[in-house]
């Protein structure tokens, strides 16, 4: 008996990939469990000089007193539930928008003769590629006027003395819009991959059939995108409720800024705040895992293979819309990084009076060159960027965390993968694949705060630390290159790697000799994906470090402190890098985010 249990252990052990579901299935359980327990425990923790003390009458131990305040307390309302409402109404306005702008411009893509695709689809990719709150101070510079939001003018009002209402500037509708463009992108690369890879036969059977055009659409090419939609809106959704930046500088209060404005005064009920945001997550997860278990297969009765003729917008319609397209994509692509540019020129950033009477001699180099008399001039004390320590230092840290972050969230995302796909039938494979996918559906905001809970405190405390901020980032970018490496792995024949196995070829020759090469594009994008994320996040690491640390802290900083100028050129430098990297990476190895689409 225990000779045959023996057996099977050195048997288990003896595949490799066995040995790194153990390894990482143990490790993400902690990674990932732990700090939600840590979160759980937090709400109904006493903390010393907040209200749950002061309600519970209590200095320590435990108090269900946050649950009873935060949801039937008389700041339910404005605590909890009308956050709530607004945070689900923002998630899912941002799905509509992305799907409805991406999923259209994926089929004049991929499915209409319309000129420029090639530019359009590189250029249409810039929104996600750059930092989230991007676009949301682009809007602030374009559209509030003193009149209307108390603020300096912007261009609009500067220029042609235009005022758009309040609801325009500030709040869900211009929050949604500008969430809508930044994930549109997710849009555009799932659905316009399944509308390139669909198999013609369908709708050339329906076609010969002498189906109207309208009952093609719905009843095949819809059908057929379905698992891309769904894919959008859970991706989506997850990232829209999460999101900080953006409701921050719009003025909307939603669950991830109310969280932030609570959390000193009211730690417990902040951490509830959290735990909801993460239910969300969870939810989301068991829904992506039942639409996979429901999904339809479809088969053609009659027709032949072939390529579907493109659809003909005209000789001048295919002009017209690819101009209207060069123009949106400009604003949303082009113009964030001539107004963050500008703005650092601007004597007083956010104010443009100064282009009405055309005086240029007003501009200034002085935010970027001072490094005398900084007491002057509106510096508060601040060096010019070329010469500002804090800022270069912050530039460092980022580079550094992305780049640990990226080497360690690549390397575990692709033995992962590897795993899951030589394991693909076992629950515990699918147990560790839903682990390392899980962290990315939670809110940036609610997994940022867990850590800073599990990680602040006085047995083990990581706080402003870079150990803290690259476990943080590595937890939570690992399903972007498990993701990317499965689903590689899964192509790839298992007699390759049977081959080497009978020439007693070791497993790390086999990965290196032969694994790795053969799916490389796919492993560099599992690699390249977190790295190009943790240049631009905020959300995640806003909680566990302070300003001078990463740039995306220090931008924040920079904004609270009103130098809105350094904040601006933060930003340039951050989108600058970003797309320096990129287009190296797109140069040396070919891949890129909408290759194979248009790109």
């Amino acid at each position: 008996m225990n000779n045959t249990i023996g057996n099977k252990v050195k048997t288990f052990f003896a595949k490799p990939h066995n040995v790194i579901l153990l390894i990482f299935g143990i490790l993400l359980t902690f990674t990932t469990v732990m700090p939600i327990v840590a979160i759980v425990r937090d709400t109904i923790l006493v903390h010393p000089g907040t209200i749950d003390a002061q309600l519970s009458k209590k200095v320590d131990g435990y108090t269900l007193v946050n649950y009873i305040d935060l949801f039937t307390g008389q700041l339910a309302k404005a605590n909890l539930w009308r956050p709530l409402w607004t945070t689900v109404e923002l998630s899912f306005l941002t799905c509509v928008i992305a799907i409805l702008y991406g999923g259209f411009f994926a089929f004049l893509v991929t499915r209409t003769n319309l000129k420029f695709r090639k530019y359009l689809s590189s250029i249409f990719i810039f929104p996600y590629i750059m930092p989230q709150w991007t676009l949301a101070v682009v809007w602030q510079n374009m559209f509030n006027s003193n009149a209307v939001t108390g603020t300096s003018d912007g261009l609009l009002a500067s220029l042609f003395g235009i005022c758009m209402p309040k609801w325009f500037c500030q709040g869900l509708f211009p929050s949604a819009m500008v969430l809508g463009l930044h994930y549109a992108p997710f849009a555009y690369i799932l659905i316009g991959g399944i509308f390139k890879n669909m198999d013609a036969n369908l709708e050339e059977a329906a076609t010969i059939l002498d189906t109207p055009k309208h009952k093609i659409m719905f009843r095949i090419t819809l059908p057929m995108i379905r698992p891309a939609i769904l894919s959008t809106i859970l991706l989506v959704f997850g990232s829209a409720m999460g999101s900080y930046p953006v409701p921050h500088y719009l003025k909307l209060t939603t669950l991830s800024t109310k969280y932030i404005s609570m959390n000193a005064s009211r730690t417990g009920e902040a951490s509830i705040l959290a735990i909801i945001m993460m239910l969300f997550g969870i939810l989301i997860l068991g829904i992506n895992q039942s639409g996979l278990k429901s999904r339809k297969n479809y088969t053609t009765v009659t027709g032949k293979s072939g390529q579907l003729s493109k659809i003909n917008l005209g000789k001048a319609g295919k002009y017209v819309i690819g101009a209207v397209f060069i123009v949106l994509t400009f604003f949303t692509s082009i113009w964030p990084i001539c107004m963050f540019a500008l703005e650092t020129f601007l004597p007083n950033p956010g104010d443009y009076s100064f282009l009405y009477s055309g005086d240029v001699s007003a501009l200034t180099t002085k935010w970027w060159v001072t490094h005398e008399n900084i007491t002057e001039n509106g510096m508060y004390g601040q060096q010019g960027v070329l010469y500002n320590p804090m800022i270069w230092r912050a530039f460092k840290g980022t580079i550094l965390v992305a780049v640990l972050c990226a080497l360690i969230a690549g390397t575990i995302g692709t033995l992962i993968g590897y795993a899951v796909s030589k394991n693909r039938r076992s629950r515990f494979a699918n147990y560790v694949n839903n682990m390392a996918f899980l962290p990315y559906l939670m809110p940036s905001i609610a997994v940022g705060a867990a850590f800073y809970v599990l990680f602040s405190n006085k047995h083990l405390n990581l706080f402003n630390t870079y150990t803290l901020l690259v476990i943080a980032g590595v937890v939570k970018y690992i399903p972007f290159a498990s993701r990317a490496s499965l689903n590689s792995m899964l192509q790839l024949s298992g007699e390759l790697e049977e081959a080497a196995i009978i020439q007693n070829v070791p497993w790390w020759k086999r990965m290196v000799r032969i694994i790795i090469p053969i799916q490389k594009s796919s492993i560099i994008s599992g690699f390249m994906l977190p790295f190009m994320t943790c240049l631009r996040e905020l959300s995640l690491f806003l909680l566990l470090c302070t300003q001078g640390f990463i740039l995306s802290t220090s931008l924040d900083y920079f904004d609270e402190m009103g130098l809105y100028a350094f904040s601006s050129a933060i930003n340039l430098i951050l989108i600058a890098t970003i797309l320096i990297f990129n287009t190296a990476v797109n140069k040396l190895t070919g891949a890129s985010l909408d290759s194979g689409i248009g790109g």
